[in-house]
């Protein structure tokens, strides 16, 4: 159940890494594919999707799973 990060692949387009892996998962040539992707798989885990943008720091996460209900504050 490890979150997904979406991110800039060194080769030019967009890589989905799970945390803990040494390889990317996938490597997609736009960042919408690689997010499409990370869903996918975060839905089937219940886990999260980190999306970073260019400058590599992180613009948004979404949560498929394990939300505290009601949600805090």
């Amino acid at each position: 159940m490890a979150n997904q990060h979406v991110s800039k692949n060194g080769e030019g387009g967009w890589k989905l890494q799970g945390v803990g892996n040494s390889k990317a998962t996938s490597k997609h040539d736009t960042q919408k594919e690689a997010i499409e992707a990370a869903r996918t798989i975060a839905r089937n885990q219940r886990s999260e999707v980190v999306i970073h943008g260019c400058d590599g720091k992180i613009r948004a996460k979404d949560s498929y799973g394990n939300d505290s209900f009601p949600p805090r504050g």
